[in-house]
């Protein structure tokens, strides 16, 4: 039996397509390296996005396209992932030790857009990286209950905090500082100064991702969140109903304009699954996340149903990612995560550089 052919094996190497990429891994400058010897193939994929719960998927999938090669007769591969710092907006730096902000938007309230955000945090960590949280929502800050944590924030040195810490997330909130029930009776110039204080002033140790649980609209807070926070990306929470999809569409337009990529929209509420008899029903309506997504040329990162657990989840302190690791719904949460870090891998300016072009040899 002949040897592979280069040619052969990298073809095999294309024809498969991750579908969290959107494209074959030799494109997505995913492959590190590949050795030929006789009839053994060594492939080494580095992913620039969290893949724990996958990467035995990937390396399967490979496997089984290299081998229908002629003359291969043993595959190995190898599916690790390496987290990069990306592009932000021209006129800001990344802040130390926080390599992306992802900021979780909606134009309206209601949408589930806080509950999206924990558990689109909770699922990148479940996937391997390392994650924070920070509420900007200063006059309704949800996530200290979403998340279950009670108390303050330490201070070691008077001057900086440290970041509060449930379920391997590192969070930060106003409603950490104040009491559940107090009203933040401030104006704008106040909301915009606690925003840049939480965000600077916390002791981040080391993250590969903070979510920014923006609150709804396009007013102060998320100017100045696009003027002097350097934001990798953007995700867009609606749901099918008209009206939420027409202020979803403002924030689309507001975070275009200050150059903040949109990785995609999750339309939450897709639908309502009748707990006693199925019957499933679109209440809000159908297709509008699917409808946005074509007319503006971004994908749709997922679809949520409306359920009861995800709210009672979230309001008892342990989010469905946390609570039902292996449910259906927690399952979502986690393609849409893996999804996200997969499309903003691919929005840098240096991706490519960073990972060397495949390399085949025939020793």
């Amino acid at each position: 039996m002949s040897e592979p052919t280069k040619e052969a094996v990298d073809a095999a190497i294309k024809g498969y397509k991750e579908p969290h990429l959107g494209r074959d891994l030799v494109a997505a400058h995913s492959i590190k390296g590949v050795d030929i010897e006789g009839g053994q193939v060594r492939i080494k994929v580095v992913l620039g996005f969290p893949a724990k719960t996958i990467c035995a998927d990937i390396a399967k999938a490979l496997e089984e396209a290299v081998l229908k090669v002629d003359g291969v007769e043993m595959v190995q591969v190898d599916v690790t992932w390496e987290i990069k710092s990306h592009s932000v907006q021209k006129s800001l730096k990344p802040i130390d030790n926080i390599k992306n902000i992802i900021a979780v938007a909606s134009g309206k309230g209601g949408v589930g857009k806080s509950t999206t955000a924990v558990n689109l945090a909770l699922a990148l960590s479940a996937e391997g990286a390392s994650v924070g949280i920070l509420d900007a929502d200063i006059y309704g800050p949800s996530q200290p209950r979403m998340l279950g944590i009670s108390g303050k924030p330490e201070s070691k040195d008077g001057k900086s905090l440290e970041p509060m810490s449930a379920y391997h997330l590192q969070a930060m909130s106003i409603g950490f500082l104040i009491d559940e029930e107090t009203p933040m009776i401030w104006r704008g110039p106040m909301v915009t100064q606690a925003l840049e204080q939480l965000l600077n002033d916390t002791n981040w140790s080391d993250l590969d991702y903070l979510v920014i649980d923006l609150p709804p609209g396009t007013g102060d807070t998320q100017l100045t969140l696009a003027q002097k926070v350097p934001v990798s990306g953007a995700v867009i929470v609606t749901t099918p109903q008209d009206i939420a999809l027409l202020d979803a569409r403002k924030g689309l337009k507001m975070f275009q304009k200050v150059e903040v990529p949109v990785l995609g929209i999750v339309e939450n509420m897709s639908t309502h699954i009748c707990s006693a008899c199925g019957h499933e029903e679109h209440i809000f309506g159908e297709g509008g996340g699917q409808k946005m997504s074509e007319q503006y040329g971004i994908d749709l990162l997922g679809s949520l149903p409306l359920n009861g657990h995800i709210r009672e989840e979230t309001d008892n302190g342990k989010p469905t990612v946390v609570a039902q690791p292996d449910s259906r719904v927690a399952e979502i949460y986690r393609e849409i995560a893996r999804k996200t870090a997969a499309k903003l891998s691919l929005q840098a300016k240096d991706y490519a550089s960073k990972f060397p072009r495949i390399v085949i040899q025939n020793n």
